[in-house]
């Protein structure tokens, strides 16, 4: 069984609640995920051995926090290359953050992303449950296809 990790920053809930949705998507598609808070990883060792992944940050005062940033230092030493990501987050204005963990994913690390990044502005607008079940079924039909 394929598996996928995802890993979130947040700052009042909602990205974690989309990337729970995402997960959602991911087990009806029948694969094993993983989600953490991106507090509880502290090396990367706990980020290796996935068959995708996944990671997710708000957009705050336009750019991704500070947590995620750090994250993705370490991210880049894991063995990611030629493993199928996504990205995702909340935001209120402008949503970049989603934008640029993606590309960090796709150039730095070389990875074989999804279409796109997911933005939502929140899980419960907008048809946001729905995207975000859609966006861990896109995920998991690259994990196992």
């Amino acid at each position: 069984m394929a598996k996928v990790l995802i890993i979130f920053a947040t700052r009042t809930g909602e990205t974690e609640e989309i990337g729970n949705l995402i997960g959602e998507g991911l087990r009806i598609s029948g694969v094993d995920v993983t989600i953490r808070k991106i507090t509880e990883v502290n090396n990367v060792s706990e980020i290796n051995g996935y068959d995708g992944y996944v990671f997710g940050a708000p957009t705050y005062h336009g750019d991704m926090i500070q947590g995620m940033k750090t994250f993705l230092f370490l991210a880049e030493k894991a063995d990611l290359e030629g493993k199928a990501g996504g990205a995702f987050g909340a935001f209120g204005w402008s949503g970049e953050a989603p934008d640029r963990i993606f590309d960090t994913m796709k150039h730095i690390f070389k990875m074989e992303m999804v279409s796109g990044p997911l933005r939502l502005k929140s899980a419960s607008l907008g048809g946001g449950l729905q995207m975000a079940h859609d966006y861990g079924k896109e995920i998991a039909a690259k994990v196992t296809g």
